[in-house]
C-alpha cells in the first residue's frame, strides 16, 4: 500500500513557502498518515515537519513528517500515544499548481499458508 494525496496551491513553492503550506495542511496530513495506521487502530495527530524540505531537483524532493500515533479503544481500556515519523516524497506541477505527496510503500500482507 502506498498513499498518494494531491493538493492545489496558489503561491510558487520554495523551501519557505512549501514549509508554510504543509504546516497549514496539518489536519489533512493527519488524515493522510492515518490511513497507514488504521489496521492497528491508531489515528495520527500533531503532524510537524521534522526538517526543512530536501529538494532533489527543482520540482521534487523529500520531507520527513513527525507525528503522534493515538491508540484508543474504550472497550479494551486502551488510550496510549506514541511518537513516529515518516519520509514522504513530494513533486509539484507548476503548470497545474498541484503538489503530489507520496507516502512510504508498505507491502500488503498476503494470505497465510495453513
Amino acid at each position: 500500500m502506498q498513499e498518494i494525496w494531491t493538493f492545489d496551491y496558489s503561491l510558487p513553492l520554495t523551501h519557505q513557502t512549501l514549509q508554510e503550506f504543509l504546516n497549514s495542511k496539518s489536519k489533512e496530513l493527519s488524515i493522510f498518515l492515518s490511513y497507514y495506521y488504521k489496521k492497528e487502530g491508531a489515528v495520527v495527530e500533531h503532524v510537524l515537519l521534522k526538517h526543512p524540505p530536501l529538494f532533489l531537483d527543482s520540482v521534487s524532493g523529500k520531507i520527513t513528517l513527525a507525528f503522534e500515533l493515538v491508540f484508543f479503544n474504550a472497550c479494551l481500556a486502551i488510550n496510549t500515544q506514541e511518537k513516529d515519523e515518516m519520509e514522504i516524497s513530494f513533486e509539484f506541477y507548476p503548470l497545474t499548481k498541484q503538489l503530489k505527496l507520496a507516502g512510504a510503500y508498505w507491502p500488503d500482507r498476503g494470505m497465510d499458508e495453513i
